[in-house]
């Protein structure tokens, strides 16, 4: 797990953990890569990122991962990142593509809904809390 301040060096994250990963057998190396998107009036994103608990997230993935034989990496941005530029990437190496193929798509989904990042709009040199875009984690709040 990685993370950066602002936006994200796709070619070279992409080129590393490529360089990294292909003399280990792995057959298959699927990536996912975030783009902000020109929408809703905003210069861009801004990410708050609470990295105790998304290490420990990423962790149970790792386990996970690992009981397929596969491999999970992920590299964030934190604070601010313009639109048309990266803010996540994600990649499952595996030795068969349906496994990878498979877990790219269980691992983005659960990290959309439980990662521990939360996200603004940036309007005007402001940063607006993205509160109709957001989702609640599970365990978070006072009861839990």
């Amino acid at each position: 797990m990685e993370l950066f301040d602002g936006s994200l060096n796709t070619a070279e994250i992409l080129n590393r953990w490529y360089d990294e990963n292909k003399l280990l057998n792995y057959g298959a190396i699927i990536t996912f890569i975030g783009v902000v998107r020109d929408e809703n009036g905003c210069d861009g994103l801004s990410f708050d990122i609470y990295e105790p608990l998304l290490l420990k997230w990423f962790k149970s993935w790792e386990q996970k991962a690992s009981a397929f034989g596969a491999k999970v990496l992920l590299a964030h941005a934190k604070g601010d990142v313009l639109k048309h530029e990266t803010s996540y990437i994600s990649a499952v190496c595996s030795k068969q593509r349906k496994i990878a193929l498979s877990l790219i798509d269980e691992f983005v989904e659960d990290f959309k809904a439980n990662a521990p990042i939360w996200k603004y709009d940036l309007k005007d040199g402001k940063r607006i809390y993205a509160k109709e875009r957001s989702q609640i984690i599970g365990g978070a709040g006072l009861l839990a």
